[in-house]
């Protein structure tokens, strides 16, 4: 059974996934201090802006009231993502298991919380692998169709839908072998985007833009 986590890292890169495999994969404390804000969404929605003073928001607070206010006109179960009946969710499926931080009702879906920042539009790839991922472990567990999912970007206020389509399924399953045949390390990336900010970097080997310039 596949972690959902595991998932992720791989959809980023499997090389990645490899290393950290190899080492500890406890998340920095900040992160639970983001997703908190996930469950203040219906007091920040409309607060002044002293009350975010000393939040781990990356936007000024006008802008994250009304990314809240966008979420809350676009989504009709906006009440249960604020109060959500159920949270911290373990969920096992087929073939992944892991936690959804929400599980909204009527209809079914489950919502995964992000501490990073959102795309321009839609979401990254790696969330879009692990929304599928724990959607589908929600219909194996509910025997039910579960159509879409959702990312909370809470430091943003922003709330994106992702819909289960036939490319983003595709993508899930070419996540999921290269994951159940990972054992060993995979090629490097040609990516360097991705292998600048990667904690990794070093026992990779990769020679990222950093490392070149420390060299030069």
């Amino acid at each position: 059974m596949i972690a959902f986590s595991d998932l992720r890292t791989a959809a980023y890169c499997p090389r990645k996934l490899y290393y950290a495999r190899k080492g500890d994969r406890d998340p920095p404390p900040d992160v639970a201090e983001r997703r908190a804000l996930a469950f203040r969404y219906d007091e920040l929605v409309d607060a002044p802006d002293a009350a975010f003073a000393g939040l781990p928001t990356d936007v000024p607070p006008e802008r994250y009231r009304r990314n809240l206010r966008r979420a809350r006109d676009r989504f009709d179960d906006w009440p249960a993502l604020v109060d959500p009946p159920r949270r911290d969710v373990r969920l096992s499926g087929k073939d992944c298991r892991g936690v959804a931080h929400k599980v909204i009702e009527d209809p079914p879906r489950p919502s995964l919380v992000s501490p990073g920042s959102p795309p321009e539009e839609g979401v990254w790839h790696p969330h879009a692998v692990h929304a599928v991922a724990a959607a589908k472990a929600l219909a194996w567990e509910r025997e039910r169709p579960v159509e879409t999912a959702l990312v909370e970007y809470p430091a943003y206020g922003t709330v994106r839908e992702v819909r289960l389509t036939t490319r983003k399924k595709a993508a899930y399953r070419r996540t999921l072998r290269a994951v159940e045949s990972l054992d060993g390390p995979p090629p490097r990336l040609e990516n360097r985007d991705k292998c600048n900010p990667c904690e990794y970097s070093d026992e990779c080997g990769v020679s990222t833009r950093t490392l070149r310039s420390l060299l030069s």
